[in-house]
């Protein structure tokens, strides 16, 4: 379990508490935690909770939302949030398209501007900058970055250590060109988060819960794994996954088949 990580997320109904319990008792090392859920624990008792427990958190999600007018207050707040909780990794999910904008390649401007503006108070607190591709579908409202290559060409104009890219396996898999994209973010040092999760099909109708477990759907979770580790990366491997079902199953039971996933496409 030496690079598994637990993202709170795919197993959403399991109170913060009972989750570390639940990774001490399984022996998985790190957690990927959220801000809603850490905020309703409470920053400071979370904090203390993963530390006392000898757990590390892997990454915080999520901030970015830039088309949001309070966008820059609340990404300083997820940074503080983020060094607080011990992790030197904030994910950024840009945010999709302003009111009634159909200005799309203006919105992506902003969000490099907004991540530039963002990265002397991301470099003072230690906290590394991770910017997310989301599947093109999400791009009206939620991200406007869509593909590992925009990813890279927002982070490129900083340092590597302040700003990086996430690959997530479930956003990523339909790209042809991702391949390339890996070997790029490879050899810039720019690879901050891997996050495992499944594509299934047919979609249900929340599609934003479309994710299934490793091994549940049709991504060749396997190749991402090999080209990820060929690019050099040997940080976290996430298992990050929204599904009711899976919300619905008791945590400890998600967390082995979670576990499971992992090592038979990601160890």
């Amino acid at each position: 379990m030496t690079r598994f990580s637990l993202n709170q997320a795919t197993t959403k109904r399991w109170p913060l508490d009972e989750l570390v319990a639940g990774c001490v008792a399984a022996g998985v090392p790190a957690v990927g935690l959220w801000r809603e859920e850490v905020a309703e624990y409470g920053l400071d008792k979370a904090a203390t909770l993963v530390r006392d427990a000898g757990l590390t958190v892997s990454s915080l999600c999520r901030s970015g939302f830039f088309h949001e007018p309070d966008w820059y207050d609340n990404n300083r707040r997820a940074i503080d949030e983020a060094a607080a909780l011990g992790t030197d990794t904030l994910v950024l999910v840009s945010g999709g398209l302003p009111g009634k904008s159909r200005d799309i390649d203006g919105a992506r401007r902003h969000v490099s501007d907004a991540i530039g503006a963002l990265v002397p108070d991301a470099q003072a607190a230690g906290v590394r900058l991770a910017i997310e591709a989301l599947h093109p579908m999400f791009a009206s409202d939620r991200c406007v970055v869509s593909t590992l290559g925009q990813a890279l060409q927002i982070a490129a104009p900083h340092p590597a250590d302040a700003v990086g890219v996430v690959i997530d396996t479930y956003h990523l898999w339909w790209d042809d060109q991702v391949w390339h994209q890996i070997e790029q973010a490879g050899e810039q040092g720019r690879i901050a988060a891997f996050q495992l999760a499944d594509w299934i099909t047919p979609l249900p109708e929340g599609v934003l819960l479309g994710r299934g477990l490793p091994g549940t759907g049709c991504v060749d979770l396997r190749r991402f794994a090999t080209a990820v580790g060929e690019a050099g990366y040997q940080g976290w491997v996430e298992v990050e996954v929204f599904h009711e079902d899976v919300w619905s199953r008791p945590g400890a039971e998600v967390l082995a088949e979670a576990f499971a996933g992992y090592r038979k496409y990601a160890e």
